[in-house]
């Protein structure tokens, strides 16, 4: 065999050999990015966006935080703990509809404090929510949503469709937070009923939907609309 033919062999076998490298690392790429994409879900999409279309830089970013907070390990709440913070909940809700502003402002600082207790880091908010996003991916934007809103609103710079939609958002969040560890396990009576909004009243028991903007009687289908002060519809 000539020299040339030699020569030509081994190009050969060294492209063949780098393309099947190209092939592995991509199909290893592949399976990290839909990996990422499994466990972050919308969250993936939100940070590939932050970095301006990069899914790269976004994928490095995740990994480190899979890194740093993936074996985190927190606690459930208390019932009683548990029971008291859906009955702030419900009293912010309430409280929206006389004072929107301070109705976010006390949801951004309800939720900091439920994070904290459910042993989630609490010294610095951009580590809670880095923390956050890595156990509670599906919701986690609600929360970054009502933190930043309540800025806005503290300036006078939040109209109330805003400060509603802020709210509405972090409901999810919040009912991922307080969940019992076995979902449908209660830990007391009419604590599962409190946990969906429901309150009992002089009028009866009532269930409220803030994520409709509507209130509606139990058991009946009839529909109870309120007001917020400036005239959003809750």
């Amino acid at each position: 065999m000539s020299t040339a033919v030699i020569g030509i062999v081994v190009v050969v076998a060294v492209v063949v050999a780098a393309a099947l490298i190209i092939r592995v690392v991509r199909a290893g790429a592949s399976r990290r990015e839909r990996a990422l994409r499994r466990r972050f879900g919308p969250e993936y999409e939100l940070n590939v966006a932050q970095h301006a279309g990069d899914s790269k830089a976004a994928q490095r970013e995740l990994d480190e935080r899979l890194r740093l907070y993936g074996d985190l390990r927190t606690q459930p709440l208390p019932g009683e703990l548990r029971e008291r913070y859906v009955a702030e909940w419900a009293a912010v809700q309430e409280m929206f509809i006389e004072s929107p502003e301070r109705a976010v402002t006390s949801a951004d600082r309800l939720l900091a404090r439920l994070a904290h207790d459910r042993g989630y880091p609490s010294d610095r908010y951009e580590e809670q929510v880095a923390a956050l996003s890595v156990h509670h991916a599906e919701h986690v934007q609600g929360y970054r949503q009502i933190h930043d809103t309540s800025g806005l609103a503290r300036e006078g710079r939040a109209d109330t469709e805003e400060l509603r939609e802020a709210i509405v958002h972090a409901r999810p969040f919040f009912e991922d937070l307080v969940r019992p560890p076995h979902h449908g396990a209660t830990t007391g009576p009419g604590t599962a009923h409190q946990l969906y909004g429901e309150r009992r009243s002089g009028s009866g028991l009532r269930r409220w939907l803030p994520g409709t903007g509507s209130g509606t009687r139990a058991g009946t289908g009839h529909t109870r609309f309120g007001h917020t002060r400036k005239g959003g519809a809750w």
